[in-house]
Order: C-alpha cells, then sequence, then structure tokens
C-alpha cells in the first residue's frame, strides 16, 4: 500500500469525493488523512499491511459497531468501511486540552465504553488474554537477581492470581489500548479511538490502568490517591447507572497482572518473545515518558500498597515491597514516573 489517499469509488459514492486531504500522524501501524467532505470533515484511517493486519482492522471495525450503541456517544460515528483497503471513515472531533482532573471524567467515559458489549456479543471480538505461568517463573527470576527475599508460597499466590485472571468473568468492551492520546475529549465529552487491540473481558483490566500507570502506553501518569479515588467512584456509578449492577471487583488483581507483563515495558512493535523483565538488571530505556526501570518501580509500589492485606495475595505484598526496596539501594537516582500527561 502507498501512501495515497485510500479514498476508492465505493467510499466516493456513499460520502462523495474528497475535497482536500491531508495526512495526520499515526503510529506505524496506520495511515490516518483529515479529509474535507461535501457534508462534513472525517478522519479516513488505513491498517497498514502486517502479519495481524487483517486481525486489527477486523477488531476495530466490531469494537466501534459495539461501541456505537452507548447512549451517550463514547467513539466517532464510522461513517463508512472498505474492507479491501482496510480503511475506515470516522467522524472528524476536535480535541481539547484536558483538564487537571481528566482521569475523572476519564474513567466515567470508560464505564460507559465497556458497558456497551453484552453476553450475546460473546465471540464477537476475542478475549482479554492477561498474563501466563512463564510471565511467573520471569517474575520470580527478577526477584533473585534484585536479591529480594521471596516469602514462602508466593509461587503458588502468583500461580494462583494468573489462574483467576484466566477465569475473571466479564464481557465488558475493552479498548486494549485505552492510553492518554486514544482519549479525545471533546466539547461534547471524551471519545475513544484506536481500537485495534480491543477484545472483551472484564473491566477492571482497564480500570487499574489508572493506578498502575497506563501499562501498554508511552504515557505514564500517577495521580494522587483522592484523584484516583474520584474516579474510580465515577467508573461504578456509571456503570451502574448504564447497566443497574454494581461493577465487578478486582482491581488488586489485575493490578497485579500488569505487574507481572514484561511486555507491557516496551512499545507494541518490540513485544515479543523477548524477557524484558530479564533486562531490567543489566540495563534501562527509555518509552515515552519514563524508562523500564521507573515503570516497574511504579507499578511493584501500586501492588504492594493494593496487595497488602489481602490474604490470597498477602506473600506477594512483601515481595513487591521488597523488590522496591532492592531497586531504590541498587539504583537510587531513579526517579517517580510523572504525576501530569503531558
Amino acid at each position: 500500500m502507498g501512501s495515497r489517499l485510500p479514498f476508492g469509488d465505493a467510499l466516493r459514492a456513499e460520502l462523495g469525493s474528497p475535497r482536500r486531504s491531508r495526512r495526520l500522524g499515526s503510529s506505524p501501524r496506520s495511515r490516518v488523512w483529515r479529509v474535507e467532505l461535501p457534508e462534513a470533515t472525517a478522519v479516513v484511517k488505513q491498517i497498514v499491511d502486517g502479519p495481524d493486519a487483517d486481525e486489527r482492522y477486523a477488531r476495530e471495525v466490531a469494537a466501534l459497531r459495539l461501541a456505537a450503541r452507548a447512549e451517550t456517544p463514547v467513539v466517532p460515528a464510522l461513517l463508512a468501511v472498505d474492507p479491501d483497503e482496510r480503511v475506515l471513515v470516522l467522524e472528524h472531533l476536535d480535541h481539547r486540552r484536558p483538564r487537571g482532573d481528566w482521569i475523572v471524567d476519564y474513567a466515567a467515559a470508560l464505564a460507559r465504553l465497556h458497558a456497551t458489549a453484552r453476553p450475546e456479543d460473546v465471540g464477537v471480538l476475542p478475549r482479554w488474554q492477561g498474563p501466563d505461568q512463564a510471565d511467573v517463573e520471569s517474575f520470580l527470576r527478577l526477584a533473585g537477581a534484585l536479591e529480594a527475599p521471596v516469602p514462602s508460597g508466593v509461587s503458588g499466590e502468583l500461580h494462583d492470581l494468573v489462574n483467576r485472571l484466566d477465569r475473571a468473568s466479564g464481557h465488558a468492551l475493552l479498548h486494549g489500548d485505552p492510553c492518554p492520546g486514544n482519549d479525545l475529549h471533546t466539547a461534547a465529552g471524551i471519545r475513544f479511538v484506536d481500537f485495534e487491540q480491543a477484545s472483551l473481558g472484564s473491566g477492571s483490566m482497564e480500570l487499574a490502568y489508572l493506578r498502575i500507570g497506563f501499562p501498554t502506553c508511552w504515557c505514564v501518569t500517577s495521580a494522587s490517591e483522592p484523584l484516583l479515588e474520584r474516579a474510580e467512584r465515577a467508573y461504578r456509578k456509571e456503570w451502574r447507572t448504564v447497566t443497574g449492577c454494581e461493577a465487578q471487583d478486582g482491581l488488586a488483581d489485575a493490578c497485579a497482572g500488569w505487574l507481572l507483563r514484561g511486555d507491557a515495558l516496551v512499545e507494541r512493535a518490540r513485544r515479543d518473545s523477548t524477557d524484558h523483565l530479564a533486562r531490567i538488571p543489566h540495563r534501562d530505556w527509555t518509552w515515552g515518558t519514563a524508562t523500564a526501570r521507573q515503570r516497574l518501580l511504579h507499578r511493584l509500589g501500586v501492588v504492594s500498597r493494593m496487595t497488602a492485606g489481602d490474604t490470597s495475595l498477602s506473600g506477594v505484598s512483601s515481595l513487591t515491597a521488597g523488590m522496591r526496596r532492592r531497586m531504590l539501594v541498587r539504583w537510587p537516582a531513579l526517579q517517580p514516573v510523572p504525576a501530569q500527561r503531558p
């Protein structure tokens, strides 16, 4: 595929011919243009070639169609598609700089997004995949490399955690990469974009992003405890309003699951079979607004606090606190992750 605007005859027949277009910045996995159509300004997105390009395109189209059910919109309107070219034409929305307490409205919008999927939608998108037993073994090896004491029973706690996450109930529409930058703050509210990794599962896995620091994202933030509590209350209130049910608990498990994911220390293009946790003792690297060690230090602190007093993860609480202390002894210059989004 070239860099030409992929706006073929079928799209022209449905939406009219573009008057002008301008290429926008995007990830290496897609090409994006803003176009002027006879009736409106729109965004044209094309998923580029790659071994999983067809799957990513199918996920995005399916997720946008499910999300369109929301009574209060949570995604741009999907105006047209061209499957042969892997093209989506979307409503254009103007983004405004978020407020300082943006995560509160973000959390409520995330709840509305999650609530758009229904039990009968199972199979429309893949099920969310969490950490596996290999991640557990890698994490325990890292604890050994840091010379952190490993309480007896921790291995069993972590294996049980992986099994709980694998069995976690729920059919929420998960964005897959709900990062700062994939949320448009518009005059009419927040809209989410870029659903190439969408799946179905427990909403706790993405509500956990706020505490664990946006693990799949270039932009890491660490909000204050009062602000996190406001955001989590907003999520649960919105979920209750839309569904009539209480949101599932499970934030401690979700945060601990993200901690185990070594592939959440690198950008998506580098998430392969490499054991990224094993690299931590030997080198640090920067991704976006934080280094890998900064990310890991933040996650260890979050999990040690959230699992304190949790009988199913009491050893994990002690282990993560110890690993964090060992990191600060070994690398005393490590700074906290940013408190504000850029």
